[in-house]
């Protein structure tokens, strides 16, 4: 695809690594929080629903949301609960990804689109901090962003507008990588971005939701965009 993109963006978990490798350290978490765990996955997902039927607007302080759901899932007060969401998985999980390797390629691939004089960038549904140094890729993006500090978690169009606005790019000439067709694909879609999709085996794609290129292996997406 030369000389059709501008710029490529990234999302990170289960796009820039395996998310097994990531799953195998969370285990001894899972025995000791799982609770919590639960009741952080079931109040991301109400929100995700929630944000479906205005996929435009985001909440004004998306942690106090969060952790408002959870509270009532959790039987505890949300200020509480927003202090163990932050110390139990967001900064224990940081750390976690000292040890966690990407796919193959991705360093090689990020470092041509940057040579090739195309942009690069990150949208994350976490919170970056140090997840980029641990993962070692941090220095390589012209633009990083997490979707929870702008109110809202993909596929909400507000996360993919604003990526759009800080690479200053038109959207039709940005590429968005990802590993989920609701969260990344079909939001990337639906503000005009192309789209890529990383998966290991053949699929069907319903329409809202179909990549303009699938791949297996970071080759084959270097290739794909500089052909």
């Amino acid at each position: 695809m030369p000389n059709v993109l501008d710029a490529v963006a990234f999302d990170i978990d289960g796009t820039l690594y395996p998310n097994y490798r990531f799953y195998l350290r969370l285990c001894p978490f899972v025995l000791r929080h799982g609770r919590l765990l639960a009741a952080f996955g079931q109040a991301r997902k109400l929100i995700r629903k929630q944000n479906g039927s205005s996929p435009d607007t985001g909440a004004v302080d998306f942690y106090a949301l969060q952790s408002s759901v959870m509270a009532r899932i959790l039987g505890k007060k949300p200020e509480e609960t927003r202090l163990m969401t932050q110390k139990l998985i967001y900064e224990y999980w940081e750390g976690l990804f000292k040890k966690v390797k990407l796919f193959p390629g991705v360093l090689e691939t990020v470092r041509a689109l940057r040579a090739a004089g195309i942009k690069t960038a990150v949208l994350s549904d976490f919170p970056l901090g140090r997840k980029l140094e641990n993962l070692t890729i941090n220095g390589l993006w012209d633009v990083e962003l997490c979707s929870e500090e702008l109110g809202m978690l993909k596929p909400g169009s507000v996360s993919f507008l604003e990526l759009q606005r800080r690479l200053d790019v038109p959207a039709e000439r940005i590429l968005f990588v990802g590993n989920s067709l609701v969260c990344d694909i079909a939001g990337a879609k639906r503000c005009g971005m192309k789209t890529a999709l990383i998966s290991a085996r053949p699929r069907r794609f319903p329409p809202a939701a179909a990549p303009d290129f699938v791949f297996k292996a970071y080759r084959q997406l270097r290739e794909y965009v500089l052909g």
